[in-house]
């Protein structure tokens, strides 16, 4: 009889225990629409510029910012995924990191950066607040200019290499 009122009252104590924990992690969860998601390059000093919709592979890091619309404590998760990218099989998480923000704090800078530069091709972000999906946003990555390998110089065909040895001399 008593071990079986000690179980029972260390059942209920371990569930009010739980109860109460579960109480102090509760987190808000924005509405989606309540939500700001964009994009950004750097701004040259370190820190995310102003909305940007189109990226080369030199634009290293990439900058998602998310503008929260309440200053309350929640865990924001931002997935980059390679939709389309050559030699990335598709739906690849390329970065997947988290933030859980303080109280009166409603913006949140997650970054992007491969090792080199970017791989031309098709990606997008996943954002999540707490564990509830609230945007996607898909984006493309062009080749860069300056990152298109150099052509190799065509060597001269015989007879031009005489002239670029100059006259030849016959004795």
């Amino acid at each position: 009889m008593f071990c079986r009122r000690l179980a029972i009252s260390l059942g209920l104590l371990l569930a009010s225990c739980l109860v109460a924990t579960a109480q102090e992690a509760a987190v808000t969860v924005p509405k989606a629409s309540a939500i700001e998601v964009y994009l950004a390059k750097d701004d040259g000093t370190g820190k995310a510029g102003e909305e940007a919709t189109s990226f080369v592979t030199t634009d290293v890091p990439i900058y998602c910012v998310v503008l929260l619309d309440s200053a309350d404590q929640t865990t924001v998760k931002m997935n980059l995924v390679a939709v389309a990218v050559p030699g990335v099989r598709p739906e690849t998480r390329v970065v997947s990191t988290s933030y859980t923000t303080r109280d009166n704090q409603d913006r949140v800078n997650f970054t992007g950066r491969p090792v080199g530069q970017w791989v031309a091709g098709r990606y997008r972000v996943d954002i999540f607040i707490g564990s509830l999906a609230v945007v996607s946003r898909e984006f493309a990555v062009q080749q860069s200019v300056q990152a298109k390998p150099a052509t190799k110089p065509t060597p001269p065909k015989s007879s031009d290499r005489s002239r670029l040895a100059g006259p030849v001399r016959r004795n």
